[in-house]
């Protein structure tokens, strides 16, 4: 059995949810964007309201496409794979200069970036990194309930957000449990 702390949780809260209603009636839309987070083409972080237990809840959702979940995940296994074989490993840290330019990796981070590209390129090539359509919630946070969405499309947009918030809410939502592979952006062989 789910036990809530009662009034800790402000996505529970009937004011905030009736604040955070008028504020999607103002938009026209069923989500407010967290604005706090950067949002891009392939990630965004939204609120809207649905139906938890019975009650109204305030759902914190993030949701992303399946090629940047997928990008996400060989970034890591380079990332892993490099701090094993570098004795000195160090995250590449980009700086820029004051015209806005990237400066120069030094020798280190010039063999480390070489070798996690190496190492992405073989996985992708051996498709050893598979992601699929998926919805995971937790109701362990401090704010509503958290939702962690891949959706296999290429942007996602307000009509993809509108569709989704449709269907979860009225329990029709049907993920497609095909397993897929992506080609890195940029990386594709010639």
């Amino acid at each position: 059995m789910l036990i809530m702390k009662t009034g800790k949780n402000k996505g529970f809260d009937p004011k905030v949810i009736e604040e955070y209603k008028a504020k999607m009636k103002a938009l026209d839309q069923s989500f407010l964007v967290d604005e706090s987070d950067d949002s891009s083409d392939e990630y965004v972080h939204f609120y809207f309201i649905g139906a938890h237990e019975g009650k109204e809840a305030i759902f914190d959702a993030v949701m992303y496409t399946l090629r940047l979940q997928h990008e996400s995940e060989l970034f890591e296994i380079a990332e892993h794979r490099a701090a094993i074989h570098f004795p000195n490993y160090k995250k590449i840290t980009y700086e820029e200069d004051e015209n806005g330019n990237l400066e120069p990796l030094d020798d280190q981070e010039e063999e480390i970036g070489l070798f996690m590209a190496e190492v992405i390129m073989e996985l992708e090539e051996d498709e050893h990194v598979k992601v699929k359509e998926h919805v995971d919630q937790d109701v362990h946070v401090d704010f509503g309930i958290a939702l962690d969405i891949g959706l296999h499309v290429e942007k996602i947009t307000p009509r993809v957000i509108e569709q989704f918030i449709r269907d979860f809410n009225t329990d029709d939502l049907n993920l497609d449990p095909t397993l897929y592979s992506f080609q890195t952006k940029g990386m594709e062989a010639d």
